[in-house]
């Protein structure tokens, strides 16, 4: 047997993706009310350009990028701004956030003019109308893909890797794409090689998706630039630094990114946008959303305008069980818990998931086992890491490497004593 390529140490989580893998994607029309953060990208949040009582249509620009990190935002339904003031945010803040009433009547959009042969523009075109799109990477972090597509000064890219790993538990959005939307998430590809001036491209897929890498492999039967590849399953090989190692052995530096081994990562749902953005004019209005967990009726994947309510989203999975639940954004292992369903979907929402109370023992003593040492991706220490939060130790934090933590709650996971090393180690971050 073939051993497939994966990365150092990690975990093996039950996959709980059978709910949903299966299930095409159910397109929801615009809810009577959307909440749209400004706060939906990292770096800064845009700029209002409407105001209070302003009507909007669909695909119009509403908020313009208010620094070289930042990214445009744009209304994905017609209708009047009702307000523009805070409200609860899937991080955990409030933020500020238009509030539109949606006219369900209203046909009029306001696109980008669509272009027939993408492939044809220059880097500085292509990088134009990505920013102008308003679109961020779609696997979470919400990076906006217009920096991503111009690398630092000095460094040389000649490797494009479309993240299909998906390897959170339970979600199921990127599979869907690569199924339901290949020829989209290949010319998607094909702009950010173009625009990075690549030749050479990976597909990576794990290997519970065989079914999304036969079909690449059908679509790009005779080419040599663009090749499928089948990972091991294991988490978090979704993350940049893990992806990279496991399929071409280099190694980021620490705080270092993608491209300083000469590579340039892309979720596969952020190539299929891309790829609307140019043949379609489209903005980013819109994604997909896995609706799993226990304590969801009728699961499944939803594409659907940014700025819909969790409770929106909720109904149409048939409702929440009764009783207490847990609803948190994203997936199980990196995912948010919310306060409350009233809460909406930004760029960066890949998945709304309801469980019933856990009832686990939580923060009992450490027992000094090791565990959260053998699988740490990062090779970090998280349980002295954990420590030295909690006591303010920001010397010793720095000391054992604590801002290199992507949070990928594997030390959480494998903890026997129940430890919230994760919210420790976010403490310590922000401290530092």
């Amino acid at each position: 047997m073939v051993r497939l390529p994966t990365f150092k140490r990690g975990i093996h989580p039950p996959e709980y993706k059978d709910a949903t893998r299966n299930l095409p994607i159910v397109n929801l029309p615009p809810p009577e009310r959307l909440i749209l953060p400004l706060k939906e990208n990292a770096g800064a949040p845009p700029r209002p350009i409407v105001e209070k009582g302003d009507e909007v249509v669909k695909g119009q620009l509403i908020a313009e990028p208010a620094a070289a990190i930042s990214a445009a935002l744009h209304a994905p339904a017609s209708g009047k701004i009702k307000s523009l003031e805070k409200f609860p945010h899937p991080s955990g803040s409030p933020a500020t956030a238009f509030e539109i009433i949606t006219d369900p009547e209203s046909s009029i959009r306001k696109y980008l003019p669509s272009l027939t042969d993408p492939l044809s523009l220059s880097a500085a075109e292509i990088r134009e109308r990505v920013a102008a799109a308003g679109i961020v990477g779609l696997g979470g972090a919400g990076f906006p893909a217009r920096v991503k597509l111009e690398p630092p000064p000095g460094t040389a890219i000649d490797l494009v890797i479309l993240n299909g790993a998906e390897c959170e538990p339970f979600l199921t959005v990127d599979y869907r794409i690569m199924l339901e939307e290949t020829e989209k998430v290949l010319l998607g590809v094909e702009i950010i090689m173009r625009a990075l001036g690549v030749s050479r491209g990976v597909v990576a897929i794990e290997a519970n998706k065989e079914e999304a890498y036969r079909k690449f492999e059908k679509f790009l039967s005779g080419r040599e630039d663009i090749r499928p590849r089948l990972l091991e399953v294991k988490y978090p090989q979704g993350a940049e630094k893990q992806l990279i190692q496991a399929l071409v052995g280099r190694e980021v530096p620490p705080g270092g990114l993608p491209s300083a081994v000469g590579c340039s990562v892309h979720n596969v749902q952020t190539a299929a946008a891309i790829a609307e953005a140019f043949i379609e004019g489209k903005p980013l209005i819109d994604r997909v959303v896995t609706v799993a967990g226990p304590g969801v009726k009728e699961p499944g994947n939803f594409r659907v305008p940014i700025g819909t309510l969790f409770s929106d989203l909720l109904a149409a999975a048939g409702g929440k069980e009764e009783g207490e639940v847990k609803i948190i954004a994203g997936g199980p292992m990196m995912g948010i818990a919310q306060a409350t369903a009233e809460v909406p979907v930004i760029k960066g929402t890949s998945g709304i998931l309801v469980f019933p109370p856990s009832s686990r023992q939580r923060n009992l003593p450490c027992i000094r086992c090791g565990e959260c040492l053998r699988v740490c991706p990062m090779g970090l220490v998280p349980c002295e890491l954990g420590r030295m939060a909690d006591k303010d130790d920001r010397e010793g934090f720095e000391r054992l490497r604590g801002s290199d933590c992507m949070e990928c709650g594997c030390c959480a996971y494998v903890c026997p004593a129940g430890r919230d090393l994760v919210q420790s180690i976010q403490l310590g971050k922000a401290a530092v």
